[in-house]
């Protein structure tokens, strides 16, 4: 009989967990709330202590048919007839516990790197719990810290390996507040994961039911966060010819674009969010999101301040979008200048799920974890790529996240994983003002609130809006250097918008966008 991973549940009986629980009670819980797995675990007890509460846990999943597993010990798992046994990679070879277990025993192991997978798979593991995904304080010897890119190229390799048919759950540091997240991050795009194993997360609760059924509730329903694209995939002339409605469904709905972001450019992003018909709010306190979240807006998160608070306001804000669906953009602003920025990149990025990240050629190589060079300030610095290279950054990134990636530069490459375009608009002045970039990231925000319906189309929308009127501000006689172009492109930005609602689509003859095969 096939086994249902969907909600694995790893039990803890330390005095700091329990309490004055028992065990049992805690189980039982958990399997009235829809746990479909249960692994004993437990490092401290002796043998006949171990044996006598697996038995007694092993009658009582009978009862729900729920396989009981033995964490380490095979020969617990011998003497209280439970179903199998799961195993670390310190402990026996899962080919010698299929001797001592019989063909029908279920075994698992862990694994944290592709290595490893393969050579479980290969000794006849009948599942893998693939982790840790986060810290976690349940487990002291953690080998690894993989996150969701880390599960997702294990399963990958799984799927190229030929042994794609080998159910897998994602273990460490899952949550209700992570959980919808780690499963459609983690998931390669032919192999997805087939549950997540929690600890503390149903062990800790004060209402161990309540706690499992919701997280049962959250892996059963799609995440609120995802897009669903209500048309096909367009193509670049589909796309040119939908790009002017999104820019008058945006002066239309005038939504909310509340900006994370520093103090020297927060005028600057209020004046261009008003040019083209959305309503800033600068908004630097994470407690605030919730509420702001639910008026329907999108988030921009401008990684310019690094301390801890503001770490915390961005996680904060992050979660609340998440959880009203509604798009958030991260820009990872001087991702490789210090060792501090490249640790919060990795942390917010495990934190939220992002509808598009923005960033130069630099920080998309952090974000993707290929390199260590130091960046200068926000600059990206001479690039020593070819275009078709930085076309496959924007591509690798959007299918490693799951969503939009805008790789910024001379030329622009914007992908989601599937279709990839080179946007070549923008004036030179762009670069010799401050907070262009954090602005663009205004701008494309703005109109992935007005357009829920293509994340690619509404991002090629704001990156068009934004650079053609760039270069409109740059050609009028008016305009003699940085400082006379920033009024003269609020300007053009406004009078694009005008034009959009008038369904005057002139102002995008110049737009020049390739597909990049």
């Amino acid at each position: 009989m096939p086994v249902d991973y969907r909600l694995y549940l790893v039990t803890d009986g330390s005095p700091a967990i329990l309490g004055d629980r028992r065990l049992e009670d805690v189980v039982k819980s958990a399997l009235d709330g829809g746990v479909t797995v249960v692994q004993y675990r437990d490092k401290t007890s002796e043998t006949k202590s171990m044996t006598a509460n697996a038995t007694a846990l092993g009658r009582l999943c009978s009862l729900y048919r729920v396989p009981l597993i033995i964490n380490d010990r095979v020969d617990v798992a011998i003497a209280s007839g439970a179903q199998g046994v799961h195993l670390g990679q310190s402990d026996m070879n899962p080919a010698v516990a299929r001797q001592l277990l019989g063909p029908n025993a279920i075994i698992g192991v862990t694994v944290s790197t592709i290595a490893e997978a393969g050579t479980a798979t290969r000794a006849g593991a009948d599942y893998l719990g693939i982790g840790t995904v986060y810290a976690t304080p349940t487990k002291e010897n953690t080998k690894y810290i993989i996150g969701t890119s880390g599960v997702q190229e294990i399963l990958r390799a799984l799927y190229k390996g030929r042994c794609g048919a080998c159910p897998t759950v994602a273990i460490g540091g899952i949550n209700d507040k992570n959980v919808q997240r780690v499963i459609f991050k983690s998931s390669a795009t032919v192999k997805k994961l087939n549950g997540v194993a929690v600890v503390s997360a149903i062990m800790s609760a004060g209402k161990p039911e309540t706690a499992a059924r919701e997280l049962r509730g959250l892996i059963d329903q799609s995440p609120v966060f995802i897009t669903r694209v209500s048309q096909v995939e367009l193509r670049v002339e589909q796309m040119l010819a939908c790009v002017n409605d999104v820019i008058e469904q945006l002066a239309q709905k005038q939504p909310l674009c509340h900006n994370m972001t520093n103090l020297v450019v927060q005028n600057f992003a209020a004046n261009v969010a008003l040019a083209i018909g959305a309503s800033p709010i600068m908004a630097n306190n994470g407690g605030e999101a919730p509420e702001l979240a639910a008026l329907g807006g999108a988030l921009v998160i401008n990684m310019g301040s690094v301390t801890p608070e503001a770490i915390d306001n961005y996680v904060k804000a992050v979660h609340a979008y998440n959880a009203c669906g509604q798009p958030v953009l991260f820009d990872p602003v001087g991702a490789g200048a210090t060792t501090l920025r490249r640790d919060t990149v990795r942390t917010l990025k495990d934190s939220g799920y992002y509808e598009v990240i923005k960033g130069n050629e630099n920080e998309i190589n952090v974000l993707l974890g290929e390199t260590t060079a130091q960046q200068k300030g926000v600059d990206s610095g001479a690039s020593t790529s070819s275009e078709a290279k930085k076309a496959h950054l924007a591509l690798q990134l959007a299918l490693q996240e799951r969503n939009v990636v805008v790789l910024t530069g001379k030329t622009d490459y914007i992908s989601d994983g599937v279709r990839t375009f080179s946007v070549s608009n923008g004036s030179e002045y762009l670069g010799h003002i401050t907070g262009s970039g954090c602005t663009l990231g205004t701008t494309i925000a703005a109109c992935l609130a007005a357009h829920r319906g293509d994340p690619l189309l509404a991002t090629l929308s704001g990156m068009l809006i934004f650079e053609i009127a760039s270069e409109r501000a740059s050609l009028r006689e008016d305009v003699k250097g940085p400082g006379t172009f920033v009024p003269a492109f609020i300007d053009e930005l406004y009078n694009i918008s005008k034009l959009a609602q008038q369904y005057d689509t002139s102002w995008l003859a110049n737009a020049q966008v390739s597909e990049v095969s």
